[in-house]
């Protein structure tokens, strides 16, 4: 009993530490998936998502019309990631700004 009690510890020390350092290495990596013009982009694209299930769901779009804007938004959330992996896990204003103009076209597709 005492040495399945051990082997448990041994066992439960060796994940504690292998987990400290895996979080050790996310953070020293810079990756910024909560950095303030990523959640922007992000949370509207989240948004567009909602309403393009919306809409569907109403009958005011059809599900190959919703396939091809969730489409283009995923290829925005794809090219969102590509820029934050080259500037240390964040996107620049420009980059926010070029991703804000791809978004607001697909919501003017969606409509109101």
């Amino acid at each position: 009993m005492i040495r399945k009690i051990a082997m448990a510890l041994v066992v439960m020390v060796i994940t504690i530490f292998l987990l400290g350092n895996i979080s050790s290495v996310f953070a020293e990596s810079g990756w910024a998936k909560d950095h303030p013009r990523r959640q922007e982009v992000n949370k509207r694209l989240k948004n567009q998502n909602r309403r393009i299930n919306k809409k569907v769901k109403d009958g005011k779009m059809t599900k190959a019309q919703a396939g091809k804007l969730h489409k283009e938004d995923k290829n925005i959330r794809r090219e969102e990631r590509g820029m934050a992996k080259q500037n240390g896990g964040h996107i620049t204003k420009q980059e926010q700004r070029t991703l804000n103009q791809q978004e607001n076209k697909n919501s003017r597709q969606i409509g109101n």
